[in-house]
């Protein structure tokens, strides 16, 4: 059996740019994918807190440092800049893979500097 999982998680970036006339993806800084593990051209979901649109496309690398998010192509009507937006990348791992499994979780603060990363998500009490 193969299980999709949680590869990589950055919560609460901020989009920096959309250029809706560019071909497509989602542009990330080359050192944020690299903390990451998200590759260039690797499958991304992408969240939008402000809007709830979901959607999915691929990374490509900005300049590392740059604290870039662009959202290009058609998804650029979808994420506007200084909308904050979660990016998940996913594995399928097999049944034994994935009992050992933990995903990258990075967290942003509002200028899109790493605040913390973690590779659980704290359970939460209700």
């Amino acid at each position: 059996m193969q299980i999709t999982m949680l590869k990589a998680k950055l919560h609460r970036a901020m989009v920096t740019r959309s250029e809706l006339g560019y071909e497509g993806s989602c542009a990330i800084d080359s050192a944020i994918l690299d903390l990451s593990g998200i590759k260039e051209y690797e499958q991304i979901q992408i969240y939008n807190i402000n809007n709830g649109a979901r959607f999915t496309t691929y990374a490509i690398r900005a300049e590392a440092g740059s604290g870039v998010f662009s959202v290009n192509g058609a998804a650029a009507r979808l994420a506007c800049p200084g909308d904050l937006i979660i990016v998940c990348a996913y594995a399928i791992l097999d049944a034994e893979e994935s009992e050992n499994h933990h995903p990258t979780l990075i967290y942003f603060n509002e200028k899109n500097e790493v605040v913390r990363s973690a590779s659980s998500i704290p359970v939460q009490s209700v």
